[in-house]
C-alpha cells in the first residue's frame, strides 16, 4: 500500500512562487505516473500536471502551463510541483495522487490520493 504526503502550501501574495512536495512510502512508485490536482472551495478537483515514471514527459492543464513545473525524484521517491507566478485563482487544496490506467486529465484515473495541502494567494 503506497501513502502520499503533500507539503509545502502556504499563503503568499500573486506573482509569488511556492513548491510542493509529494512523499510516497509503504512501497516506491517509480513505476507508476504521478499527478497534482486541486480543488477550490465549492469546485470540483481538477487536474493541473502529471509526470510519467520515467520524468521524461509531463502534462499541464492550460491554466498553469508556462507558470508550473512538475518534476520527480525517483530515488527519493517525491513528486514535486514547482509554482511561479501565483494568482489568487490558483487558490485551493493540491492533492498529489498515482496514476492507475487511463486518461491522464481524469482524476478517477488515480488512487492512494494524499490528504492535500492548502494553498492560498492574495491580490
Amino acid at each position: 500500500q503506497v501513502q502520499l504526503v503533500e507539503s509545502g502550501g502556504g499563503l503568499v501574495q500573486a506573482g509569488g512562487s511556492l513548491r510542493l512536495s509529494c512523499a510516497a512510502s509503504g512501497r516506491t512508485f517509480s513505476s507508476n505516473a504521478v499527478g497534482w490536482f486541486r480543488q477550490a472551495p465549492g469546485k470540483e478537483r481538477e487536474f493541473v500536471a502529471t509526470i510519467m515514471r520515467s520524468g521524461d514527459s509531463t502534462y499541464y492543464a492550460d491554466s498553469v502551463k508556462g507558470r508550473f513545473t512538475i518534476s520527480r525524484d525517483n530515488a527519493k521517491n517525491t513528486v514535486y510541483l514547482q509554482m511561479n507566478s501565483l494568482k489568487p485563482e490558483d487558490t485551493a487544496v493540491y492533492y498529489c495522487a498515482g496514476h492507475m490506467g487511463g486518461s491522464y486529465y481524469s482524476s478517477g484515473s488515480y488512487r492512494f490520493w494524499g490528504q492535500g495541502t492548502q494553498v492560498t494567494v492574495s491580490s
